[in-house]
């Protein structure tokens, strides 16, 4: 089990390739499920041309953390991956990454949609959108959009 939060850049393929070879997966999974999230270019029908997220880093590496147990609660995983972006992202930049590993598709495909549903709606992380007439902060959608 893993949980990054960084201010840099990630290449999600080379993560998990990364995860994969340093983790005791050894051959054990039949399974990998994977959500990646990007920026894109438009929100709530305006362009948008860049943004910034915050966060609290004890908080929501804690919350991030208690996620990743409660996913191992529910399914059998043998493993994840959580690596979310902060600070300053661009256009089409990776901002989340999941992965999920088990033995069978089931638990690492329910596991993996669980697990980005929860983050997008309760991590504590606050969006401030650049548009043409200029910056706003973004209000958390509850709705699953």
């Amino acid at each position: 089990m893993s949980v990054q939060i960084s201010p840099h850049a990630f290449e999600p393929w080379q993560s998990i390739a990364e995860h994969q070879q340093k983790s005791a997966l050894g051959k054990q999974f039949g399974a990998t499920a994977t959500f990646i999230g990007s920026m894109r270019d438009f929100n709530d029908g305006e362009n948008v041309s860049s943004m910034v997220l915050e966060h609290y880093p004890e908080m929501t590496q804690r919350y991030l953390e208690k996620l990743e147990q409660q996913a191992h609660q529910k399914w059998d995983l043998l493993d994840t991956l959580i690596i979310h972006r902060v600070g300053d992202i661009s256009l089409a930049d990776p901002i989340v990454l999941i992965a999920c590993w088990s033995a069978h598709r089931r638990a690492s495909l329910d596991a993996c949609n669980w697990l980005i549903e929860k983050l997008k709606h309760n991590a504590p992380f606050w969006k401030k959108e650049t548009r043409q007439d200029g910056e706003r902060w973004v209000e958390r959608n509850t709705d699953g959009t």
